[in-house]
């Protein structure tokens, strides 16, 4: 990028388009269709991202929530036995 924070594409186009080329105009409209794009991705990543944390979190509070439940008073294991009581 340069100082104005165009990038290498940007300055082609507007090199192009100053030499009155065609081209300079269709390769700024695909750079802003590129440019659209890319943010959408990222946009989706960050959601996917959100809702991977969302999740961790909550399989830790409900995987808590089981060990409480499969514990003793005195911190040991619920016998299988016992277990199998549920499944029936």
């Amino acid at each position: 990028m340069d100082k104005s924070g165009a990038g290498t594409t940007a300055r082609a186009a507007a090199e192009l388009k100053s030499r009155n080329f065609d081209l300079g105009t269709e390769l700024y409209s695909t750079l802003e269709v590129w440019t659209s794009q890319v943010k959408t991705v990222l946009q989706m990543c960050a959601h996917i991202s959100n809702h991977l944390d969302y999740s961790k979190k909550s399989h830790t509070k409900d995987e808590a929530e089981v060990l409480a439940a499969l514990t003793r008073r005195d911190g040991s294991a619920v016998p299988v036995s016992e277990l199998l009581k549920y499944v029936k």
